[in-house]
């Protein structure tokens, strides 16, 4: 009893010892800290919401899709619902604080994906990190409901360059993206194209990267250059091929122009027409010119709109309209060609002579200047006016009887070639061809008959050509036999004693052999060289 007395003595209460706290709680007390400094740094970081019309909502995703400006995220997609008009999406967006200063009237917002064209490819790095939605940062007042671009805008707002528009009346493949060059190296695209109400034209945005904008001048033309450019006119033919990419998707071209100078760029933009192709920029542009009619009595095949009026081969006008007029009256039929003559060149030369461009063209008509047709080009047929002087031309002025003063005209060298031919024919067709014909035919009888007799002559001749080569082959054997004869009369005559009668007589005969056989050689060289001897005798020398 007293043992467990002193043990239960032993024991020692201590009032002021703190609890312990267990080790459980250590990691969600720090859990909380991290969830608050979280909850306060998203508190920090958050910005303005907005929210982005789109036509579909393809590669968006909640909380996944970003919104970057310059590949930097600055705000994420947090809910997408779909608009009460049942057409579009509502895209609601969180943006970083500090990302504000973006969002303007004029800021724009669109969907990059991975897009695979005739133009080229983009967005292949979304295959891997998905879609993603770009802003491009613009003026005007705070705003936090935009309308998302269908698609991605063709020029990224930090290119360098100039924006300029380009009037046409017919689209074709022109479209936004459509590369704009200058001789052959890609410069520019086109942005975009509105309808004009007023007057029906057609005005594409263009935007022309630096350096190249200052090629841009006031009177720089432009042209579509999307395709082959085949031109068969008075100069002959011309084959001008874009480059390949123009050639699948459609281009424009530009040419800077010599005339302007070079520190004088058309200013941002400038409104410029578009060419139909590169043979239309390349036609002379007429200020202040005098309206002519032309009547030529001739066809005017091959003669077109646009063809050159020159003036020994300097282009000093173009062809501005052909017709076709018939006189109630008469019947005749005249084809008027309208035509627009500029006198820059001329008065030039010229100038101290009379100083009304009328009057000009007055005095040199009176000094022999006429219109012609002649042909431009062999090969194409096509024709062309040349005004050219003609002293030996009837006097003729201008007179105004129609809406334009008449310009004289002259028959081209065809049409006069043409004319001297009929005059030829015409008197061919006057001579008595009949009886000269039937004169002609007896003469070629009477030839005939002349020629038959001739051949039968020729064929006697032949036959007595033929006996006297009989004649002189007898006639050598003969002198062959005469030449054994006198060498055996020779020998005959020694055996004879000398002085004797017999001898005497033997040599009588031998002279008159020896003169026979020379006459007979004679008259064989003479038919050697002379056979028809025969037949009309020995010829005097």
């Amino acid at each position: 009893m007293s043992e467990s007395k002193s043990h239960l003595a032993s024991a020692k209460v201590s009032l002021n010892k703190r609890p312990e706290l267990p080790l459980i709680w250590i990691l969600p007390i720090i859990a909380l800290l991290v969830s608050g400094w979280l909850v306060y740094k998203s508190i920090l970081e958050k910005g303005p919401t907005i929210t982005i019309r789109f036509a579909t909502a393809e590669g968006l995703e909640i909380d996944k899709t970003k919104i970057k400006f310059l590949n930097v995220e600055i705000g994420r997609v947090t809910n997408i619902t779909i608009d009460n008009d049942l057409k579009t999406i509502l895209v609601t967006a969180a943006i970083k604080r500090g990302s504000e200063n973006l969002l303007h009237e004029q800021t724009t917002f669109w969907v990059v994906r991975p897009q695979i064209g005739l133009a080229g490819v983009s967005g292949l790095g979304t295959l891997l990190s998905g879609a993603y939605i770009e802003t491009k940062p613009g003026d005007g007042q705070d705003r936090r409901h935009f309308v998302g671009l269908e698609a991605p805008p063709v020029v990224r707002f930090t290119q360098e360059g100039r924006y300029y528009h380009i009037e046409t009346n017919e689209l074709g493949s022109l479209r936004a993206g459509t590369s704009i060059h200058f001789h052959g190296i890609h410069v520019g695209e086109v942005t975009g194209y509105t309808l004009i109400p007023e007057s029906g034209l057609i005005q594409l945005s263009v935007f022309i990267n630096a350096p190249y904008d200052r090629f841009v001048r006031k009177n720089t033309r432009f042209w579509n250059d999307g395709g082959i450019d085949f031109t068969a006119n008075a100069e002959g033919i011309k084959v001008r091929t874009s480059p390949l990419s123009a050639l699948l998707t459609g281009g424009i071209a530009f040419e800077a122009s010599n005339d302007d100078d070079i520190s004088q760029v058309a200013p941002e933009n400038s409104v410029f027409t578009l060419y139909k192709d590169y043979a239309q920029t390349t036609q002379n542009t007429y200020k202040d010119t005098l309206r002519y009619v032309m009547y030529f009595n001739g066809s005017v095949r091959g003669l077109t709109e646009g063809a050159p009026v020159q003036v020994r081969g300097i282009t000093i006008g173009i062809v501005r309209s052909i017709n076709l007029e018939v006189d109630d009256q008469s019947s005749a039929i005249r084809i008027p060609v309208v035509v627009d003559i500029s006198l820059d060149r001329i008065k030039e030369m010229s100038k101290d002579i009379v100083n009304d461009d009328q009057a000009l063209i007055a005095a040199l008509v009176n000094k022999g200047l006429r219109a012609q047709l002649q042909t431009g080009s062999l090969i194409t047929g096509q024709l062309l006016i040349d005004l050219d002087f003609y002293p030996d031309s009837k006097p003729r002025e201008i007179i105004k009887t129609g809406k334009y003063p008449e310009f004289p005209t002259i028959a081209s060298s065809l049409e006069q070639f043409s004319n001297s031919a009929k005059v030829i024919m015409n008197k061919l067709s006057k001579l008595p061809l009949y009886e000269l014909t039937t004169e002609l035919n007896k003469t070629l009888q009477s030839l005939q008959k002349t020629s038959i007799a001739a051949t039968q002559m020729l064929n006697a001749s032949k036959t007595t050509l033929n006996t006297a080569d009989k004649t002189i082959s007898t006639a050598a054997k003969t002198l062959t036999t005469a030449d054994q004869a006198l060498v055996a009369a020779q020998q005959t005559l020694n055996t004879f004693k000398p002085g004797s009668d017999s001898q005497y007589q033997l040599q009588q005969m031998l002279q008159e052999l020896t003169q026979a056989a020379s006459s007979i050689r004679q008259m064989a060289d003479i038919l050697e060289q002379q056979p028809e001897a025969l037949i009309r005798g020995k010829q005097q020398p």
